[in-house]
């Protein structure tokens, strides 16, 4: 028989979630991370971001997570991230959580560290656990990296805890640490990106010892009851990168130093899963039938650990939704894009049975164009964007407005490579 991390044998997409810590969620929808780019020019939440997070929380969401907090000013991943350290606003972080947790909604910060996925008018010398670029084309707008000494790596650490600390303090209900998507902390996990033959890699366990260590940092920092969770890779769908059989290693890992919530997603930069296109990602005409990109991996995590598990990635249908919730094979379900379109489809999902929503292929027509918009991301900041004015998404918008708003926003320097 599966572990449950639940009383409950069936729980529904209504039913609550305790925590270990004694947290409860009041739903299993969970609106997964996504990029805001609405920080100011000083790193500082933007006042919509009040207005959008409050419009998440009247819909009915359970947990929702926070778009990248970046963990130090002088690593940023995109250029309006916003920064959570000592020179932060804490009183616009107050604003911000506040309309977040609204309705009993659980609001957590997902902290993160791009490591060497930082574009070059940002980082002219990004740092990684090895001085190995990107590839596939990435090179031209992102440096090679330095590798990191094992004094930085020390500070890195203490500046996740910092920000952990913070988010507790300005009323983050939990935190996330992202090690996923070929951030700083899953470059530490890949034996593709780090090849240093010291106590951070050369073995898998070693390789792992970074997240343990950052895991540990912020326990220390918020104390034995704050709910810590981890966005992590089920693999990187890359020769020589993070293979399913590390990452549950790795979840074992975390689950038995005390990890409250594990997001299972997968891929990087270099091969896109997370938004369904990376080459080997796993599209088989099952996975398509039950939605969710990952939930095969998740059943045999569950085999292994009792903590609580979201899949993230591929969600249609209230019925999927429930069905994935049946399986056993996780205890929340993890909503990105649909939430951009519908911010109530946690409640229509809850009361509606035949709940549906479809997303269109986004294309301008012209596969160059299409290239460089990087529809799946900006397209979808943009509905973000309404919303964070008052506005109602618009699923009719135009796909050249979109490409011609982000230029017009930021310039050419907004079509380099960003995150999903």
């Amino acid at each position: 028989m599966p572990h449950t991390a639940n009383a409950t044998p069936t729980p529904r997409l209504s039913t609550p979630l305790r925590l270990r810590r004694g947290k409860t969620i009041r739903n299993r929808l969970f609106k997964s991370a996504m990029s805001e780019q609405l920080g100011d020019r000083h790193h500082n939440p933007k006042p919509g971001l009040a207005t959008l997070y409050g419009r998440w929380a009247e819909g009915g969401v359970g947990l929702q997570m926070s778009g990248n907090l970046m963990i130090s000013r002088s690593a940023l991943g995109e250029p309006a991230n916003v920064v959570l350290d000592e020179a932060s606003d804490l009183e616009a972080f107050r604003r911000w959580t506040a309309a977040g947790s609204a309705h009993g909604t659980q609001f957590w910060a997902q902290l993160n560290h791009p490591g060497k996925q930082s574009p070059k008018f940002l980082s002219p010398e990004p740092v990684a656990p090895s001085a190995i670029p990107l590839q596939g084309g990435l090179e031209k707008g992102f440096n090679t990296p330095r590798a990191l000494s094992e004094a930085e790596i020390e500070a890195v650490i203490q500046q996740f805890a910092t920000s952990a600390r913070l988010a507790k303090e300005v009323g983050f209900s939990g935190v996330q640490i992202h090690g996923a998507h070929g951030y700083l902390v899953s470059q530490f996990l890949s034996p593709r990106h780090n090849q240093r033959q010291d106590g951070w890699g050369g073995t898998a366990e070693k390789r792992r010892r970074f997240v343990l260590a950052v895991y540990a940092a912020i326990r220390k920092a918020v104390g034995p009851h704050y709910p810590v969770g981890i966005k992590l890779n089920s693999a990187d769908f890359q020769r020589g990168g993070f293979t399913e059989e590390e990452s549950m290693d790795v979840v074992a890992a975390l689950a038995e130093a005390g990890i409250d919530l594990i997001e299972i997603s997968g891929g990087t930069y270099e091969s896109p899963a997370m938004v369904g296109r990376a080459k080997g990602a796993p599209q088989k005409a099952s996975t398509r039938q039950r939605e969710a990109y990952f939930l095969q991996y998740a059943e045999q995590v569950r085999e292994r650990v009792s903590t609580p598990l979201v899949v993230t990635g591929g969600f249609r249908t209230a019925a999927g939704m429930q069905a994935a919730l049946d399986s056993g094979a996780c205890d929340m379900v993890g909503l990105g894009r649909p939430m951009a379109l519908e911010p109530d489809l946690p409640q229509r999902a809850m009361t509606e049975p035949d709940y549906a929503i479809a997303l269109r292929p986004l294309t301008t027509g012209v596969r160059l164009v299409d290239r460089m918009a990087m529809l799946d991301i900006t397209w979808y900041e943009h509905q973000l964007a309404r919303m964070a004015r008052g506005l109602d998404p618009r699923p009719a918008l135009s796909e050249w407005w979109s490409f011609a708003a982000t230029l017009a926003g930021s310039g050419l320097y907004a079509l380099r490579q960003r995150r999903a």
